[in-house]
């Protein structure tokens, strides 16, 4: 009778540990990656704009210390910019936006230039949303020159959005730029040289650097998956875990059936 008892409390402890154990593995959040619970994403780089990343851990121990990225220009040099902010590491698993939802963008930029002319090129702040290497949205932001700039841009998403497949369509942004180095007499007495400034997520000026994704789980009904569409979670009509219960269930059954028959045999 003891044996029984054993045989039946330790096929329950399996069964549970079992059902209970595989939602909580499922559910384990990598912080660098986007999720529902983890829709913002992070710009990161070097003091001198050198390298930029991005992530979406709120937390990053490689960023430049001051909270901005920096590049100079000398005295009668085109202050130009054109520099790519990557995902650091693949999607582990394709990120979905929500089709009526919006992305949003907020950039903060310092910016020491002089005026365009006719005899200069010129390239307002261009920023660029690329999903790999596709351009998926575009927009120029005017900029005043020797002052701190907040771009916020608000992106509906459009059909060619909703689903940002995993090692290949990681979003980056791109940073265009381009005026003449500050000029004029004022020069004589201050510092004229030229200067683009990109704050990081972590810089302490009160600028925000974020894009915030409305990201929505695969298995949602609103999910847009093209012609390979998402997986669902309640394909098969079971709950999540129901299925690894049912196969325990059986191979306590088959275990109880063959004890009985060599009990009786």
């Amino acid at each position: 009778m003891i044996g029984k008892r054993v045989t039946a409390f330790t096929l329950l402890a399996v069964m549970l540990i079992a059902v209970t154990g595989a939602p909580a593995s499922a559910q384990a959040a990598d912080a660098k990656q986007p999720s529902v619970e983890n829709p913002h994403m992070h710009i990161w780089g070097t003091d001198n704009i050198g390298q930029c990343w991005t992530h979406f851990d709120a937390n990053e121990t490689t960023s430049a210390v001051d909270g901005y990225g920096e590049k100079e220009f000398a005295q009668n040099q085109q202050v130009d910019v054109n520099f790519n902010c990557a995902m650091s590491e693949s999607f582990k698993e394709d990120m979905y936006l929500n089709p009526n939802g919006t992305i949003r963008i907020d950039v903060g930029v310092y910016v020491q230039s002089g005026d365009c002319s006719d005899t200069a090129e010129c390239q307002e702040l261009r920023i660029s949303l690329m999903k790999g290497s596709t351009v998926v949205a575009v927009n120029e932001f005017a900029t005043n020159s020797f002052e701190d700039e907040q771009v916020i841009w608000e992106i509906p998403v459009a059909d060619n959005m909703t689903r940002w497949n995993k090692s290949f369509e990681e979003p980056q942004l791109q940073f265009e730029y381009s005026k003449p180095n500050p000029g004029g007499l004022e020069c004589i007495v201050f510092d004229c040289t030229g200067v683009f400034r990109l704050y990081y997520s972590n810089n302490q000026d009160g600028m925000n650097t974020e894009i915030l994704f409305p990201v929505i789980n695969a298995s949602d009904p609103i999910a847009v998956g093209g012609d390979n569409p998402p997986p669902s979670a309640v394909d098969n009509g079971l709950l999540p875990g129901f299925g690894l219960l049912a196969g325990v269930g059986s191979m306590a059954i088959g275990a109880v059936a063959a004890s009985r028959l060599h009990r009786e045999g």
